[in-house]
Order: structure tokens, then sequence, then C-alpha cells
């Protein structure tokens, strides 16, 4: 059986802003093993909203302890309820430094894998390991918003996806720990000026180079 060579990519970007199903396809397409830190800080979200712990911190630290991504990726975790709770969660330096140990875990038993966050290539994967390609996606708000509003069956009004989106995009980039950021060497993303097939395209072209070398 032929080795597969080694190749880690970090995908960032704003909410909404079509990287998870980008970084589905490309992991899909060359094999990788896929980790979503944005649903892990849903997860958490979901937890406290549920469980309602007295004490965050040790609540969030023994539910991380054995959990495996696996398990995780079995809970409804798209709601507008979680999105404006991660939001302000995902600003917390404690909490970060509990996803981050479990992503880091995952990732270090990889070595062919995709990361999708925000925070990725700026702080995950700055080294030890290092990405090898950086993704920054990037969307127009409304496409962005109208996109969610559909994920979410129409179930809550367009404006008030559209006001959430803005809100946790603000948040994000202007948050004191890990504020999402493009780094200088991503490749840019625009996925309203792209369709899905394009998307892939302009990014399977850069992974192909990089597999080359």
């Amino acid at each position: 059986m032929v080795k597969l060579k080694k190749l880690i990519i970090a995908c960032d970007g704003e909410s909404a802003s079509g990287k998870s199903t980008a970084a589905k396809q490309v992991s899909k397409k060359y094999k990788l093993l896929l980790i979503n830190s944005g649903l892990l800080y849903r997860y958490c979200s979901k937890l406290i909203i549920n469980k309602k712990p007295r004490n965050t911190i040790p609540f969030l630290k023994k539910k991380f302890r054995n959990i495996s991504y696996k398990t995780i990726l079995k809970h409804k975790l798209h709601s507008e309820k979680i999105s404006n709770h991660v939001a302000i969660l995902a600003k917390n330096k404690k909490v970060r430094k509990i996803v981050n140990e479990l992503q880091m875990r995952m990732i270090k038993k990889n070595n062919r894998i995709c990361v999708e966050g925000r925070d990725i290539a700026s702080k995950i994967l700055v080294k030890n390991p290092k990405y090898d390609l950086a993704f920054y996606f990037k969307c127009n708000v409304e496409v962005a918003a109208h996109r969610r509003w559909l994920d979410l069956k129409k179930s809550v009004p367009l404006r008030e996806v559209i006001k959430s989106l803005k809100a946790r995009t603000a948040l994000d980039k202007k948050r004191k720990n890990s504020p999402l950021i493009k780094v200088k060497d991503a490749i840019l993303i625009r996925t309203d000026k792209l369709s899905k097939k394009e998307v892939l395209a302009k990014m399977s072209k850069s992974i192909d180079k990089v597999l080359k070398n």
C-alpha cells in the first residue's frame, strides 16, 4: 500500500463563509481527517446551555477529558441560540485553552489533516506542526446570511440571521484572545464570487502544487 504524503491544511474564515463545505470537499478528495474547531466551541455552548454549570471551566475540563470527536459530531449544534452563545464563549481564554488542547491531541496523531476554524493558521498550526497550506474564506454578509437562513430551515427571520452574523464576525475580529485574522501566506477564497465547484478547483490547484514539491 502506497503511503500518502504528509499534508496539513488550515482553513480560517468568517462565520457562514463557506469554509465548512470547502473543508469537507478537500478532505474527502485528498483523504484527510477533518476537524471543525467551531463545532468544539458549539459543543461547549450546548453543554453550558443545557446543564447550566455553576463553575464553567472545571465542568468543561471534565467533559473534554475523554471526549472523542466522533461523539461531538453526533450532536445537533447549529441553532441561533448556540450561535449567539458561542460568540461570547469563544472570547474566554480558559475555554480556548481547553478546546485547543483537545485539537492538538487530535492533530499530533495525524499528519494528513484539514483543520477548520478562526485561529487555525494564526494560532493552532503555527508550529509543531505547521500548516503546509492556509486558506482564508470570505463572503458578503447578505449572501452568507441567506445560506445560514436556509440551513436553519427559515426558522428565524433573515434580518435576525444577518444581525447575528455581523455581530459574530465583529466579536471574532476584535476579541483579545486569538482574533480572526488572515495570515500573510493564506490564499483568499471568496465564496460569494465562486461556486462550490470553483472553490474546490482553486483549492485543489494550490494543494496539488504542494504535493508535487
